[in-house]
């Protein structure tokens, strides 16, 4: 399977992909289609915001909203940043971050941010993978000011259980984007990892960066002045399909909150909640 993989045109077929999902046709095709992939994937679609008849593709209904109280938003200090199911969660020791058994990777490479190490090492990290099941709309876990953003361009694998045990550094060639968020305890990072099939990595707040366009590639570092407020459960972005978020905490965070977190593999969590 590697080998094969490895021979696709992941960053075209995934743009082709995008296409016909997004593919307008005639109104009965919106409604056959959407209903049977809610069917597939076990959708609910009471959660909706519309009737699933108002989509007028299956990639429109992908990236649905959720009717308004669905997710309530926790009085936590942190809240998970999407409907998806916890792969790993660990300290960042070292500078590396667990991909799976048996297998890590570097923050700085991760990052690409010259400063990682102040930032989050000695903190801890969380791996959010999202299901094509999921709701894929990306909240702010918590409440504080967008710095600045970081666009790294790179490969498109999957980032199913198979390729996050046989693909080593996965997540440091797989296309990415990193939004940093400053708290009380210091900055926050959400990164949005793109796979296979995902059409698109979009920002909520900033339309000129984008993952998976035509084109060259070009490495981005887009700082914020005057710097965006957000509050816990504000919209950040979406996936153009299923894909994965990588939440990066820093020291203090650990410092406080790591007695009270359940830490390891395959928990499922819901957006907003703790």
């Amino acid at each position: 399977m590697s080998a094969i993989t490895r021979l696709l045109p992941k960053r075209r077929l995934s743009r082709w992909v995008g296409y016909f999902m997004h593919w307008q046709g005639p109104s009965i095709w919106a409604k056959v289609s959407i209903k049977a992939f809610a069917w597939f994937y076990n959708i609910n679609l009471e959660e909706a915001e519309k009737p699933y008849t108002a989509y007028p593709s299956i990639g429109e209904f992908f990236v649905r909203r959720l009717k308004s109280g669905i997710r309530p938003v926790a009085s936590a200090w942190a809240v998970h940043p999407a409907d998806s199911r916890i792969t790993q969660s660990s300290p960042i020791d070292n500078g590396t971050l667990i991909q799976a058994k048996g297998i890590t990777y570097h923050l700085n490479e991760f990052t690409q941010d010259p400063e990682c190490q102040k930032k989050w090492g000695g903190g801890l990290f969380l791996t959010y993978y999202l299901c094509p099941t999921d709701y894929h709309r990306v909240h702010s876990p918590v409440d504080g000011v967008i710095t600045n953003v970081r666009y790294m361009p790179g490969e498109l694998w999957p980032v199913n259980e198979w390729s996050t045990t046989n693909v080593p550094d996965l997540f440091t060639v797989n296309e990415r984007v990193l939004v940093e968020i400053e708290t009380d305890m210091g900055p926050v990072g959400v990164v949005f990892v793109g796979a296979t099939n995902v059409g698109h990595i979009v920002l909520s707040f900033d339309d000129t960066i984008k993952g998976n366009q035509k084109g060259p590639h070009i490495f981005q570092h887009k700082t914020y002045s005057p710097e965006i407020p957000v509050h816990k459960g504000s919209e950040l972005g979406m996936f153009r399909m299923g894909s994965t978020v990588v939440m990066l905490y820093p020291p203090a965070f650990r410092q406080k909150f790591e007695k009270q977190l359940h830490l390891g593999p395959a928990v499922k969590v819901n957006a907003a909640l703790v």
